[in-house]
């Protein structure tokens, strides 16, 4: 057990406990992270497999989970506020679970993209339940580290995808037809493993879901106190339990059952929705997605060989894991205010001097810092802490309402981030001039995410989540 102490009252916190259940929500953050990146090394085979020639079938290929994304995200907020917390996670792990498998046993193109929009959905539901459903366990101490595991667990399943897809599949020779491809191992068998590894935690997510307590502030939403007081007992004693009660019953009394998706927009609450909208869609279009996207080119220009995996897990994949974990012990210290500000303020920078040295042609190690960089201030910084920040700034009644709302505008964003950024980089300029320029946009985009950070985001740590409501919608 931790204690808490305050002005008069010591709270014995079970932390073994709060631990247990937090990985266990946040495996859907896990599913989330490898579902998203392992169809990148499954791509030059399933491609051949079906036959995928036009750049239309290829792009739908790799982006049709979004659609699911958007599913899921827009379906979130309805079922959470109508059927709990824990069932969304649990049928996330269902669609995690058929999804893969699917996945794995498609013989044909639309069986292929039905299976993939499946777990896109999944995807939808658990990164707005996910983080949620721990905000609302977790003591306002440590909600920060605890949401944070949320992100980790996402770059787990990044990491995890990119060492499946390496020990899975055979060396493909720099010279493969696609005729090799087809006909080997790789193009038959192998990409079905990829994606078909996924069904294994995902079946674990699923059983062990069941296992977990109904979020306490949701029981109270559906006055089913008793269980509530069951739940906030088990996590930090009778004595944080019964004022727990109390503060959660205060922010929700006079107020009807239902919720309204109308509700959102109105004068006291759309500040603060639209600062939950805004980080969401900062997050994505802060241009990390364009780093990802030139590491083998900046790498290879620093004199360094990635045709294989295993370089691209050593450099991004643990870069991102390591930093993820500096945020988790920052967050509930440094804040999430300063950190935001610290992340967008380094990536406006390293942008503008990738934009340099690609203008200049001035190319080398200082690239490959630059880039290392730039994925370390993203996995301390926007990465988990966007969704600390959306996970707990909503008022209780409407918040799974209003991150269904955030959620949505960042796969929205996701979206249109995909689709206008091959569009930017060709028609910026030539060649390297193009990639200067594009860096130089996303520049701009951080420098204006830095300002609206500093101008409206409010501090949230150390502040229980009915304390933020109090002080936050007027």
């Amino acid at each position: 057990m931790i204690k808490n102490t305050t002005a008069d009252t010591t709270y014995n916190f079970r932390f073994s406990y709060i631990l247990t259940i937090s990985f266990i929500t946040a495996l859907g953050g896990f599913l989330f992270g490898y579902d998203w990146v392992v169809i990148g090394g499954a791509k030059p085979f399933y491609e051949v497999y079906f036959g995928l020639t036009s750049s239309f079938q290829i792009g739908w290929a790799m982006s049709n989970a979004l659609v699911g994304c958007l599913i899921g995200a827009a379906l979130s907020g309805y079922v959470t506020d109508k059927y709990g917390r824990k069932k969304v996670l649990i049928f996330s792990g269902l669609l995690f679970t058929l999804s893969a498998i699917s996945t794995a046993w498609s013989q044909t193109f639309t069986l292929f993209v039905w299976a993939r929009i499946l777990g896109g959905i999944g995807i939808g539901l658990a990164s707005n339940v996910s983080p949620m459903y721990i905000a609302e366990i977790s003591p306002a101490k440590h909600r920060g580290s605890l949401v944070s595991i949320n992100q980790l667990t996402i770059v787990i399943g990044i990491l995890a995808a990119q060492i499946c897809n390496y020990l899975i599949a055979d060396k493909v020779p720099a010279d493969a037809s696609s005729s090799f491809i087809l006909h080997s191992w790789n193009g038959q068998v192998g990409w079905r493993w990829m994606f078909g590894a996924e069904a294994f935690p995902a079946f674990f997510f699923f059983v062990t879901a069941f296992f977990i307590p109904e979020s306490p502030r949701w029981l109270v939403k559906q006055d089913r106190m008793d269980e509530a007081g069951h739940v906030l007992d088990k996590i930090g004693g009778a004595t944080y339990a019964n004022k727990e009660l109390q503060e959660v019953k205060s922010t929700l009394e006079n107020e009807q059952d239902k919720v309204h998706i109308s509700e959102l927009w109105q004068p006291s609450l759309l500040p603060i929705l639209l600062v939950g909208i805004s980080l969401a869609v900062f997050q994505q279009w802060c241009g990390i997605n364009v780093i990802f996207n030139y590491a083998e080119e900046v790498f290879t220009s620093a004199g360094y060989t990635i045709t294989d995996m295993l370089f691209n897990i050593v450099i991004t994949g643990t870069v991102n894991l390591i930093f993820t974990l500096v945020a988790m012990k920052t967050v509930d210290n440094w804040g999430r205010k300063k950190l935001l500000l610290m992340g967008s303020g380094a990536l406006a920078v390293i942008y503008v001097l990738l934009g340099f040295f690609y203008y200049t042609h001035i190319v080398g190690i200082h690239m490959l810092i630059l880039v290392v960089a730039a994925i370390a201030f993203y996995a301390m910084s926007l990465a988990p802490v966007t969704w600390v920040v959306i996970s707990e700034i909503f008022p209780n009644r409407i918040r799974g309402a209003a991150m269904s709302v955030s959620v949505f505008a960042l796969w929205a964003a996701s979206l249109v981030l995909t689709y206008t950024f091959p569009i930017m980089n060709q028609n910026l300029g030539e060649g390297s001039k193009g990639t200067a320029m594009t860096f130089l946009v996303y520049a701009g985009i951080c420098v204006i995410g830095f300002i609206f950070i500093l101008k409206k985001l409010p501090e949230t740590k150390g502040k229980s989540l009915e304390e933020l409501e109090k002080e936050l919608v007027q």
